[in-house]
């Protein structure tokens, strides 16, 4: 049963897209309304951010109180389409993962298109990694990547990179309506475009042509859905079942299964991408994190779990 917070949450969402002037906005635009929206969100309590140098990347630490930074770092990828967002506007977010699987954070604030396109923010995620799992002197088996919406996709690109460089890899990767097909050939863009209240299908194009640059849109590092996930880590995926990108989560895991990843889906009847961002103020996010939380501590806490990598 969705819950009444949840479905008000989507009829606001509807009434605000709806209201949305039909003239594309500017770049300038959508990063300032998509911080506006996040940054006015009340806080999650217990959050201590410091920023941080992650090899010549800019990121940003989160430590929660009472939680032992040596148990586990989530290494998070923010939202946004790669055009938007940083680690300031998903702070709320990452602080309620922490505080469930009982980790500490590293956010990476990558560098985004159009001014830099693909391969920016894959070369940021990979300099972030190795810099945390080098220099930082947090092992791999102590590390679970993440990331929602782009960042989402970001982390499993990450993961493709760290396989074909036959590197050592992160014990799971927890990813929330991760945008997976750049390329728009998921069902969903279509069978979902009438109750999506977030995200207009027909502008899922224009943003993926803003981070591919003339890039091939099939190429498994733009749109991970296409890669081969032999030897990747075991992965946690969320996603709502009313986003017009419920397929590239729904096909991801598909794919993963196949190539003998625990691969784990979990779909939430009226939710909407990313509702994740609701925690604390919709019973179905907190539902959702409390999972990953658990799943997570649950991954790192097996001491027979195998090392990730080829």
């Amino acid at each position: 049963m969705v819950s009444r917070q949840m479905t008000h949450m989507t009829h606001l969402l509807r009434a605000a897209r709806s209201a949305a002037p039909t003239v594309e906005p500017t770049v300038e635009s959508r990063r300032a309304g998509f911080a506006a929206m996040l940054t006015a969100l009340p806080p999650v309590p217990g959050g201590i951010t410091s920023a941080v140098d992650a090899g010549g990347v800019a990121a940003e630490w989160t430590d929660v109180e009472g939680v032992d930074p040596q148990a586990g770092t989530l290494l998070y990828f923010h939202g946004g389409g790669y055009v938007q967002g940083s680690p300031t506007t998903h702070r709320r977010l990452v602080t309620a993962i922490c505080r469930e699987a009982g980790f500490r954070a590293l956010s990476v604030d990558y560098r985004l298109a159009p001014e830099n396109p693909f391969p920016a923010a894959l070369e940021d995620a990979l300099t972030a990694y190795r810099w945390l799992t080098g220099p930082a002197g947090v092992e791999p088996q102590r590390v679970v990547v993440a990331g929602d919406s782009a960042g989402g996709g970001l982390a499993a690109a990450l993961i493709l990179a760290l396989l074909a460089a036959d590197e050592a890899g992160p014990a799971g990767a927890y990813l929330m309506s991760p945008w997976t097909d750049l390329a728009g050939t998921g069902a969903s863009l279509l069978s979902r475009a009438s109750v999506d209240p977030l995200i207009a299908g027909d502008g899922v194009p224009i943003v993926a042509g803003m981070y591919a640059a003339g890039h091939a849109l099939s190429d498994p590092l733009v749109s991970p859905l296409y890669g081969d996930y032999a030897g990747a880590p075991p992965m946690l995926i969320q996603a709502g079942d009313l986003e017009v990108l419920l397929d590239d989560s729904v096909r991801l895991a598909e794919r993963a299964a196949a190539a003998g990843v625990d691969a784990q889906l979990r779909v939430w009847p009226g939710a909407f991408h990313v509702f994740q961002i609701m925690v604390g103020l919709v019973p179905e996010a907190d539902e959702a994190v409390e999972q990953a939380g658990t799943w997570m501590a649950a991954l790192l806490s097996d001491p027979a779990a195998p090392t990730p990598g080829r």
